[in-house]
């Protein structure tokens, strides 16, 4: 409960909270993106999924915020449908905005309110294309709030990933693996796949939330050399990536999967537990996933 005597409170709501809010008011609301994701929850209808991400604008005035993403092809759709009366300032990848956040030349940079904020995205803390647009979210926020340029640069530069969030945990034979287990949607492994510049043993699998894997193909067939299907059932699995893949190995228990994908691994590879889908099948949560995930790795 956020009761006590705080200047700011940062948030981050569910659209299962957004569900149910009625005066709940952002002053600054930051929507990153829409992908396919909870839909058995939504009666299977990404529509009805939308509306509850936008719930998040529902009661802002003119005096508030809503920073949004406008690479985002599901939020720009939308926009119409769901006016909003905050200041809107979008951020994206390779468009410009007098009021907003872009990228040129290898810098972030954010215009607002007449100030320019820029740093080299090789300055940030955190690497991959998504960290780029959630530091470009983050620094939006930071300049509505007047924080010092220095500031801001500091904090970017000095940002850890999370645990299970892109978390390298070891080499071993120099090959790399990567706890990605709160990886539970599409959107969260198309980032990870995209970030990884070497050849990928590919850990997936669980209980599927009516997935679409389609967006990840040119992905996967551009750089994942073998895939372990970690889950009670696999069949959406093989059926979206069983002709692009040539290994594809199905267990049941995390020691089996990373075991499987060691022996798969050559040297220069990448071992990526980025599941894409709920842990409940096997695991009690994607925090425990990832904790029997690193304790296999330090075995081996």
């Amino acid at each position: 409960m956020a009761t006590e005597n705080f200047d700011y409170y940062v948030l981050e709501i569910s659209s299962f909270q957004l569900d149910d809010i009625e005066k709940f008011r952002p002053n600054v609301a930051v929507l990153t993106n829409i992908t396919p994701d909870h839909l058995d929850r939504y009666n299977y209808e990404l529509q009805n999924y939308v509306i509850s991400k936008f719930n998040i604008t529902k009661n802002q005035n003119e005096k508030d915020f809503f920073i949004y993403c406008a690479d985002d092809e599901i939020t720009m759709a939308n926009m119409d449908k769901y006016p909003t009366k905050a200041q809107k300032i979008p951020f994206a990848y390779d468009k410009e905005f007098a009021e907003g956040g872009f990228v040129q030349n290898e810098n972030i940079i954010i215009n607002h309110n007449q100030n320019q904020f820029t740093m080299s995205i090789q300055e940030l803390g955190l690497s991959g294309r998504h960290n780029v647009y959630n530091s470009l979210a983050a620094g939006i926020v930071a300049n509505v709030y007047g924080l010092r340029k220095e500031q801001i640069r500091e904090s970017l530069s000095d940002m850890k990933s999370l645990e299970h969030r892109m978390e390298s945990v070891a080499k071993v034979r120099n090959i790399e693996f990567i706890n990605d287990s709160k990886a539970t949607n599409v959107n969260s492994t198309w980032y990870a796949l995209e970030s990884m510049n070497k050849p990928i043993i590919w850990i997936a699998g669980g209980i599927d939330k009516g997935n679409d894997y389609t967006v990840l193909d040119p992905l996967v067939k551009k750089k994942v050399r073998g895939m372990i299907c970690l889950g009670l059932d696999n069949t959406k699995l093989h059926s979206a990536f069983g002709k692009m893949v040539d290994i594809m190995v199905n267990v049941t228990n995390m020691g089996d999967a990373v075991r499987m994908a060691y022996q798969l691994g050559n040297p220069g590879d990448c071992v990526l537990l980025s599941p894409s889908c709920a842990s409940f099948d096997l695991f009690e949560n994607y925090e425990d996933r990832g904790k029997k995930f690193k304790e296999e790795v330090i075995k081996l």
